[in-house]
């Protein structure tokens, strides 16, 4: 009887073990097969006279989402976003669009809600500039919309012919900035926060400690505002033939805008429908007797090949991108973080590289950690003296992200760059009073005078408090004598313009803080002169991205992890306000968590700083 259980249970266990072996043969060898099914698809193919469809909706960030190869069979299998597209790839497809004789226009395509959209007035600048680009070329951009937001119309107000629905309207109404403060809430639940920070705009602890902004946080927002809303005006005025003095008494006196007031004051070329839209794109592209135009998306258009844009693809000298997006944190960071040890090692490595022979820092990031921004601007300044190394900047570069700038060779930033803010803050919370509340108590026994000071229990003693405000001063004093040393300038004159203060990038061109108004392309362009390449380089970003495989099977263990722990969710509609509100509150919350310099003192933007 015991020799048939064992027997049984062997025989079961066997039957298990072969059909797992055999599973797990089977599917790799499927996702073996499907990749290279993928490998070999040759992509997309642009047919003669066609029009390249840009989805104003589209995710334009810095960093590289994916990878090239056979997008949409990627996306099916590892969940890929094709939404999301990186503004490299907008502006080389837009510029080799230009050239290409298989195109002969633009369609941009208003019919999906760009309010998810992360790209900033900066981002849209450089994409508007390739378009009027396009434009001059001689080639058509037509756009049509049921209603546009000033964030879309910006981009539409470059086409030839701007169409809108006879029952649509918009929005012209100036731009708007409403910060979320949550020290009412922090104060009813028991939370105390201490501050300590340098700068009298140093405004990014004022969510925490104040219920509306500072008189300086006030005067620094109105000012920012005002120089990206002048922008607004002289772009799109200048290519609809509008002063901004009559833009801006749209604003104060409609705001919005009637389907035929926009047609009156100039805004729109035509009012009309879809169906005559197509007729106009089908006759473009002689469709006549097709059910569509000929078309191609941005983002499939992408992948096909092209002449080089800048430099020889085969060239093994290295313009190197590195691309410094989002809060900056100590350590190695996670998705969508600036680690500041991560970040350092792929500054030796590139230093090390003689294939690399100039570097160009992308910054859009808001700063963070005071430590890592040191670590990666020690770097930098070492990277520099072998070779040239030069900044973009793009939405945002400030505080933490400005710092980490200072030693770059030349510093480029678009007039409506959020940049500055050269100020330092620390944020010490405790639940004293939360956990007292609720029966919850704690007691110390220590070795000395400050063993405790870290701790969240109680709040920090005046001496404490002196302690970490002398950390904060020195930081502070140091970040003035980068940016003096950095800048070349007096540090009477850097003392005077930081204070913790934002500037637009056409204000900080104006005060010494950035060298030229451009965009990533003319940064690239000079560091490839600094470096005395000719047309003998090629791009190549950092950090590096993982290859298709390395995701779809990231993917799938991701998957299988959430379906086991019951975390697997679908994708969110599209939010509500309250939903929207509390999403910023996420936000706020998330900023505190991201919080983990090892002195606890950073160099930070305001709190999530939106422009609606």
């Amino acid at each position: 009887m015991r020799n048939f259980i064992k027997q049984t249970f062997a025989s079961v266990i066997g039957s298990l073990l072969g059909l797992f072996i055999f599973c797990g043969i089977s599917i790799t060898g499927l996702l073996l097969l499907l990749i290279a099914v993928g490998s070999q698809d040759k992509g997309p193919q642009v047919k003669n006279k066609s029009v390249l469809v840009f989805d104003l909706a589209l995710n334009i960030t810095d960093s590289k989402p994916n990878s090239s190869t056979s997008a949409a069979f990627q996306e099916a299998l590892s969940g890929e976003d094709r939404n999301r597209v990186t503004l490299r790839t907008v502006l080389d497809s837009l510029e080799k669009a230009r050239r290409d004789p298989k195109i002969v226009g633009i369609y941009l395509d208003g019919s999906r809600s760009s309010d998810n959209s992360t790209a900033g007035y900066a981002t849209l600048k450089e994409v508007r500039a390739a378009l009027e680009r396009f434009r001059a070329a001689g080639k058509t951009i037509v756009t049509y919309n049921l209603g546009w937001s000033e964030r879309d119309y910006y981009l539409s107000s470059v086409a030839n012919k701007i169409v809108l629905n006879p029952l649509g309207s918009m929005e012209i109404n100036g731009l708007s900035s409403q910060p979320l403060f949550i020290s009412g809430a922090l104060q009813k639940y028991g939370v105390g926060v201490q501050i300590i920070r340098v700068g009298k705009f140093k405004s990014a602890v004022e969510p925490l400690i104040l219920t509306k902004l500072s008189p300086e946080n006030r005067q620094q927002t109105e000012k920012l505002l005002g120089d990206v809303w002048a922008q607004w005006r002289s772009d799109v005025g200048k290519s609809r033939n509008l002063s901004p003095a009559k833009l801006q008494e749209i604003a104060d006196n409609r705001g919005i805008l009637e389907a035929e007031e926009a047609r009156t004051n100039g805004l729109v070329d035509k009012l009309g429908y879809f169906d005559e839209v197509l007729g106009e794109l089908k006759q473009l592209t002689d469709s006549k007797n097709d059910k569509t135009f000929k078309q191609i998306s941005l983002v499939d258009y992408a992948e096909v090949p092209g002449t080089s844009l800048s430099g020889e693809r085969n060239s093994k000298n290295q313009v190197a991108i590195v691309y410094a997006e989002g809060e900056i944190v100590d350590g190695q960071g996670g998705v969508g973080q600036v680690g500041g040890d991560r970040f350092a090692r792929v500054f030796r490595r590139l230093r090390q590289d003689d294939n690399v022979r100039a570097i160009v820092l992308r910054v859009n990031s808001p700063g963070g950690s005071a430590t890592a921004s040191e670590v990666i601007q020690r770097e930098l300044r070492l990277t520099g003296k072998s070779k040239p190394v030069v900044v973009s900047m793009g939405d945002v570069a400030a505080s933490g992200g400005y710092w980490i700038s200072t030693d770059a060779n030349r510093i480029f930033a678009e007039p409506n760059t959020i940049t500055g803010s050269i100020g330092v803050f620390g944020a010490l919370p405790n639940f004293q009073k939360l956990a007292n509340n609720n029966g919850i108590t704690w007691d110390a026994v220590n070795t000395g005078k400050y063993a405790d000071i870290q701790t969240v229990a109680r709040p920090k003693s005046p001496q404490e408090l002196a302690i970490y405000q002398n950390s904060v001063n020195r930081l502070y004093s140091l970040f003035l004598t980068k940016v003096a040393e950095g800048r070349k300038l007096p540090q009477e004159k850097v003392a005077e313009i930081a204070q913790g203060r934002v500037w637009s990038g056409v204000a900080a061109k104006d005060i010494g803080l950035v060298d030229e108004i451009g965009g990533i392309d003319a940064a690239i362009s000079y560091a490839a002169k600094q470096a005395k390449l000719g047309n003998n380089w090629r791009i190549q970003e950092y950090p590096e991205v993982r290859t298709f495989e390395q995701r779809l099977l990231g993917q799938l263990a991701g998957e299988a992890k959430a379906f086991i722990s019951g975390d697997a969710a679908s994708q969110s509609p599209p939010q509500d306000p309250l939903t929207a509100q509390l999403g910023k509150i996420q936000q706020e919350l998330s900023v505190l968590q991201a919080m983990n310099d090892p002195l606890n003192v950073y160099a930070r933007l305001p709190f999530n700083l939106e422009i609606e």
